[in-house]
């Protein structure tokens, strides 16, 4: 059972101007992302799957979102010198 935080609004009661506005907002944080830092990009992108306009932009979003977690670790490793592959 998940309890609903006191400030969460229903999608349904969202200004749809506010939306379409974050929305794009996410969506130019997405088309330049190297001049955001990951958590801003990943953030975008959680927007886009969960208010993008068809299953294709919510669907690419949510790839997109898989990418950026897979290369969390690697730099982690590669920052501590344990990183396998350079290593060879």
């Amino acid at each position: 059972m998940s309890a609903r935080l006191p400030f969460a609004r229903p999608s349904a009661a969202i200004d749809p101007d506010w939306r379409a506005e974050r929305l794009a907002e996410a969506r130019a944080v997405i088309a330049d992302v190297a001049h955001h830092q990951d958590g801003l990009i990943r953030l975008a992108a959680r927007v886009i799957v969960s208010h993008g306009e068809t299953a294709k932009e919510r669907e690419d979003a949510r790839l997109f979102l898989v990418i950026l977690e897979a290369r969390g670790p690697l730099r982690l490793r590669h920052r501590s010198g344990q990183d396998p592959e350079a290593s060879s």
